[in-house]
């Protein structure tokens, strides 16, 4: 059976706290194969969205998005993502909700349900280390993350949104 759950990772691990998704992927890569259920799921990871990983929505029943943010109230925001064109000019990265509203364009039908996990981040610098307080927070979005893979169902995740 072809995964149906797919969880992005993003962030580049050379600038300190954005390091968070590639840290949280490399567990889940880890701990994933030995899980009952483990082969339901693709992992992608890149620095940031682009309108590419529309394309690895196909055929998903549910979609995780992982980052680290600098706002974020601490230890971390998980909720459920809507589709938005919020296209800018000045970049080509995409936030999660941007790369849901392409895949509708793409496909022409509804994205999969989706959800949005951001870990507050202290420190953003390029060649900084990953802050105490992002270590802290990761460790409590690992604990989010393990529940969510046990139980990859729409209904389960909304009841653990916060």
């Amino acid at each position: 059976m072809p995964p149906d759950v797919v969880i992005f990772a993003i962030g580049n691990p050379s600038r300190g706290d954005d390091a968070i998704g590639p840290l949280l992927m490399e567990r889940l890569r880890d701990w994933l194969p030995g899980q009952a259920g483990g082969a339901r799921f693709e992992l992608v990871e890149d620095f940031q969205l682009q309108v590419e990983h529309a394309l690895d929505l196909e055929g998903k029943s549910l979609a995780l998005f992982i980052d680290a943010g600098s706002g974020t109230p601490a230890p971390f925001h998980f909720g459920p993502l809507q589709p938005a064109a919020d296209f800018t000019h000045t970049s080509h990265a995409l936030g999660p909700a941007t790369v849901l509203h392409v895949y509708q364009k793409l496909q022409g039908r509804e994205s999969p349900p989706s959800f949005v996990l951001c870990v507050r981040g202290e420190a953003f610098d390029l060649g900084a280390p990953l802050s105490e307080a992002a270590q802290a927070h990761l460790e409590q979005a690992w604990v989010l993350v393990r529940r969510l893979c046990a139980k990859p169902g729409v209904a389960d995740w909304h009841g653990l949104a916060r």
